[in-house]
């Protein structure tokens, strides 16, 4: 960066408005004193997700901790060197425990030091000219097809990816429902590759959707993408061993061949309807909320929502103050966590900090993984020794639950018949912890009713309960999830032998290797396969990077060893199931009396992982082709 990139004034209004936690490891790494990891340093204060911007410091402390920032980051900027360049990951571990104000286990210093290192950037991969004789093939432009393209370019591997809409994006393109966004901090939710100046700490759908396609662009994968094409139908040839992939263009069928195969088609897809007597009828009004109606007011309406997850969560509260009525749909409560930067913008003088001083960027990025990725962890394991089973796994998880439940009644204070709807019976962690972006508030007005019995049927604008309560709508949502147990159910992929990777899992008990290889199909990969879903928190792109390097590394080594075929050991595939199903039966999700998507009809979990994000992210750092047949 040049000098004059950023004034001293300007720095000095953005260290202001900083997270203190972070600056303190900005201090480290750029001036090499460790006292800033001293006691007087360490951050507390710091509860659930909070990004904790004051590091729990009286005023004092965090002035001079602002001061000192300003004069480091403003020696750096006019030429002094990074005191500390890429610390050991011991040192690492310390400095992110005293950020954090608790202890970070050792075994995160290797995933920290891949995440905060300072190092040249990679150049970006220069323009690619489309193959009609491709090495892969990648089904699907959304997150995990980008991100797939971009690995294939950098590691050399001419590639096309097939997706059936007319733009990239995926889920992030489909879902136009109302304040739809991510609620998974938008600095963590971008690739580590392409960063991004975001403006809010959460983004919107539209403002993922607009960096998906910068990331397609900066990444030349544009030109390489077959669109409004659909997969029909994807069949091993035994005699060429390759994939012969039949896509359909304007209902003309092709075919196009590959070495190897990626799914990039997600999980949430496709939609997931209710089995409800009558549903049919209700009339033209009804929608799911992934095909949500462009262009579609509900202004001055009386709305029916069916569920109440993360989707409800979103759309409610942007709604209520608009509609004539608004009844929902309970079948059973969620916990919900506060929301603290909900809707809240990145202030400028920060975006510039994030922009022109990457070592802040890093740190609070590193930050952010913490707090969504393992923190939460051990809340689901289960103690034998613990006496109250039925109201949480362990002592750790009963505490969170009396903060949750201390929410709800702060929430809802006023309102004891809402408490006791929304107040789950099982532990927290059993379904995917939400975060309230005003859920509660919403609930307590008067044109919005919560309604718990169960759904008899469906007439006509018109949903019936159980206790045979009438309740007129002239607009029915449903949102009601996706069929995430039956993964790659959109795509007819047929083996080597003719049975099909449908026939091979059956209807819903899909298994694979670290959620990216599955005996009998040879060079098939998958990101955001079986097992994936970190349902304890963490970032949906820091598990498709870390599977892509893998798929990758693995591809490659194949590549200069001379090997053009690869599949998973059964021994090794097996091996690895069974101890995912061992290590499921003591954490929440088997839990007794627990409904969660994550499990199968059968009660196997089988989207859901039993891993830690860093134990997914050291499976994946070395591909080893012993594991794998060859011939």
């Amino acid at each position: 960066m040049t000098p004059e990139a950023i004034t001293r004034d300007e720095l000095a209004e953005a260290v202001a408005m900083a997270n203190v936690p972070t600056l303190l490891l900005v201090l480290v790494e750029l001036t090499g004193d460790r006292r800033w990891l001293a006691e007087r340093y360490r951050v507390r204060g710091g509860r659930g997700v909070n990004d904790n911007d004051t590091g729990g410091f009286e005023p004092e402390v965090q002035h001079e901790v602002r001061r000192a920032a300003v004069e480091a980051i403003d020696a750096w900027r006019t030429g002094t060197s990074v005191a500390l360049r890429n610390p050991d990951p011991d040192t690492l571990v310390t400095m992110l425990s005293a950020s954090m104000g608790e202890e970070v286990p050792a075994e995160y210093g290797a995933m920290l030091a891949a995440e905060v290192s300072v190092r040249d950037d990679p150049p970006t991969p220069p323009p690619s000219t489309p193959s009609d004789d491709p090495v892969v093939i990648i089904v699907g432009a959304g997150i995990s097809g980008l991100c797939a393209a971009a690995a294939m370019a950098r590691h050399g591997f001419k590639y096309t990816v097939i997706e059936r809409s007319a733009s990239v994006g995926g889920t992030w393109r489909d879902n136009r429902y109302p304040a739809a966004a991510v609620d998974t901090p938008s600095h963590l939710y971008s690739f580590s590759f392409a960063p991004h100046d975001w403006d809010r700490y959460f983004a919107s759908r539209a403002q993922i959707h607009r960096y998906l396609q910068d990331v397609a662009e900066r990444f030349y994968i544009l030109d390489n993408i077959r669109f409004n094409s659909a997969v029909t139908q994807a069949r091993f040839n035994n005699t060429t061993q390759l994939w012969d992939v039949e896509i359909q263009t304007a209902g003309v069928t092709s075919v196009l061949t590959c070495r190897y195969l990626i799914s990039a088609v997600g999980a949430f897809n496709p939609p997931k309807f209710p089995t409800i007597p009558g549903l049919s009828s209700f009339g033209p009004a009804m929608f799911h909320t992934a095909e949500w109606p462009e262009g579609e007011d509900v202004s001055g309406k009386d709305v029916a929502l069916i569920g109440n997850g993360a989707s409800a969560m979103q759309i409610v509260p942007a709604i209520a103050d608009t509609v004539r009525s608004l009844t929902i749909f309970q079948r059973s409560p969620h916990w919900i966590a506060p929301f603290e930067k909900f809707r809240q913008p990145v202030p400028a003088p920060v975006r510039q900090l994030m922009t022109e001083v990457p070592a802040y960027a890093r740190w609070y990025r590193a930050r952010l993984g913490w707090l969504f990725n393992d923190k939460m962890y051990p809340l689901l394991k289960r103690d034998p020794d613990w006496p109250h089973p039925q109201r949480a796994m362990n002592a750790h998880s009963d505490r969170y639950r009396d903060s949750l439940t201390g929410y709800i009644d702060s929430q809802l204070r006023d309102r004891p018949d809402l408490v006791a709807k929304v107040l789950p019976t099982y532990p927290p962690g059993g379904k995917r912890l939400l975060l309230d972006n005003g859920w509660y508030t919403t609930l307590r007005r008067p044109n919005v009713t919560l309604v718990t019995d169960a759904i008899d049927k469906i007439e006509p604008n018109t949903v019936i309960t159980d206790d045979g309560a009438r309740h007129h709508a002239d607009v029915l949502v449903l949102a009601t999830g996706f069929d995430v147990v039956k993964f790659l159910s959109s795509l007819d992929v047929v083996g080597p032998t003719g049975q099909s990777l449908s026939e091979a899992w059956g209807e819903e008990d899909a298994r694979a290797y670290m959620g990216l290889a599955t005996v009998g199909f040879p060079n098939l990969f998958m990101l955001y396969g079986p097992n994936t879903q970190t349902g304890h928190g963490g970032s949906l792109i820091t598990l498709i990077e870390a599977q892509m390097h893998y798929i990758a590394g693995l591809l490659t080594k194949a590549r200069d060893a001379g090997i053009d075929r690869l599949e998973i050991r059964r021994d090794v595939h097996d091996d690895y199931n069974s101890r995912i199903d061992l290590m499921h039966e003591d954490l929440v999700w088997s839990h007794p009396g627990m409904s969660t998507y994550y499990r199968n009809s059968k009660g196997r979990v089988v989207g859901a992982t039993p891993f830690r994000v860093v134990d997914l992210w050291h499976q994946t750092r070395t591909p080893d082709l012993e594991i794998f047949t060859t011939n």
